[in-house]
Parts: structure tokens; sequence; C-alpha cells
């Protein structure tokens, strides 16, 4: 009997597992990133004065930022370009074959924006429109103070109370 416990628990854990979203994207990085719809982009040069005809304010240097850590070119979201986030933008630049300066001009903010949204589409097109970035950030903080736990611990749990229930002294 309690065999047949554990049996149907596992079959219920796997049956209710949310494995279409599981693990990491299998799209390839070539894949990902978008064609440079502008060939201004590539040949312009960028600089002080380009950028800032983009009227980046901090909450839109921010964005950039973030984007770039998406992309994989990790960077603090101070919403300040120090020499860090220069590096940054010129690494990126770099992999894109565009003037490496480390400033932006329009097309190349344009391509920036629209290769992060197709990216992160990629990676996440399996999670629903509704869940705002600020409720994965809510959640995932509860996570990491102890709250919650999620489906992981409710499952190692569920496992744990029942294999201590098959094999438990008596």
């Amino acid at each position: 009997m309690r065999v047949w416990i554990l049996a149907v628990s596992v079959l219920g854990i796997l049956a209710s597992a949310d494995h279409a979203t599981a693990g990491p994207s299998m799209t390839t990085r070539a894949a990902s990133v978008a064609a440079d719809p502008d060939p201004a982009a590539s040949t312009e040069e960028a600089t002080q004065a380009t950028e800032d005809r983009i009227g980046l304010d901090k909450q839109k240097r921010r964005d950039v930022q973030r984007r770039l850590t998406r992309l994989g070119f990790d960077v603090k979201a101070s919403g300040r370009f120090d020499e860090k986030t220069r590096a940054v933008i010129l690494r990126w630049q770099a992999a894109r074959d565009y003037p490496a300066t480390g400033f932006l001009n329009t097309p190349q903010h344009q391509a920036l924006l629209t290769e992060s949204a197709s990216t992160a589409q990629a990676s996440i097109s399996e999670r629903p429109a509704a869940v705002s970035e600020r409720t994965t950030r809510r959640r995932s903080a509860r996570h990491h103070r102890g709250g919650g736990g999620g489906p992981i611990a409710a499952i190692g749990g569920v496992v744990g109370g029942v294999v201590g229930g098959v094999f438990g002294r008596r």
C-alpha cells in the first residue's frame, strides 16, 4: 500500500510539473541576433553628441543597461554611463561590427532595443504576457529571503513525507 501511495504521489508530481518552461533557452545566439535593419548603424560613428540627441534620461539609461545585461554584457543598472558602462557598450558595438566608440547613436540605440526585445522574447516565449518584470522581481526576492519556497520545495516536502512514511520507524 505504501509503495502504491509513493507511486501515485510521484506520478502526480510529474504530471503537474511545468516542463514546457523549464530549463535554458534552446535558441542559438546567432538565431537570436536580429539582422541590422539600418546600414547607418554600422557605419555612422557614435559620439557624445549623437548620444545626447537620443535624449536618454536616468530611467532610459537604466533600460539600456538592463538590455545589455540580458544580452550577456553584464553591467550594473545605475542609470549613469560610467567607465564600466562605456566599456560594455564598446564591447557590444564591437560584437555587432559597429564602430566601437562606447557611445550610442540613434540607429544603434534602436538596434539594441530591437535585439534585446527579440532575444528576450525568444528566451521567454512560454511566459504569459501578463506577468510583469516587477512581479518576477518580487517572487525572486521572496524566494531568496527564504519565504515561499516555490514548487520545488513543495515537491521535496511531499516526496520527503511519503518516503519518510514508507521507510520511517515503526
